[in-house]
């Protein structure tokens, strides 16, 4: 099993930034990808930026330009860089693990962009 942890949510102001982590442990298999989802109220979980082993990534229109999915170094671990927030991007956002076909996910942070 996979295990997920993620840290760095909270609440920002509109315009603001925000730094979300998530840290994977267990028995991981290559290749594998990883990635941000997130909710919001009234709507479905939604994929917002996904990065493979190799480093491919992919962003949600919503998002583009604005949020940056990345690799840790030394780590099986994404960060989510998020810019110029704006009130729709508040929701619960879960850290995804996929490998084999199987989706492991973290407990989600909540997110908050309001002023």
């Amino acid at each position: 099993q996979v295990q997920l942890v993620e840290s760095g949510g909270g609440l920002v102001q509109p315009g603001g930034s925000l730094r979300l982590s998530c840290a994977a442990s267990g028995s991981i298999f290559r290749p594998y990808s990883m990635g941000w989802y997130r909710q919001s109220p009234g709507k479905e979980r939604e994929p917002v930026a996904l990065i493979s082993s190799f480093g491919f990534t992919n962003y949600a229109d919503s998002v583009k330009g604005r949020f940056t999915i990345s690799r840790d170094n030394a780590k099986i671990a994404v960060d989510l860089q998020m810019n110029s927030l704006k009130p729709e991007d508040t929701g619960v956002y879960y850290c995804n693990h996929n490998q084999k076909g199987t989706n492991y996910w973290g407990q989600g942070t909540q997110v908050t962009v309001s002023s």
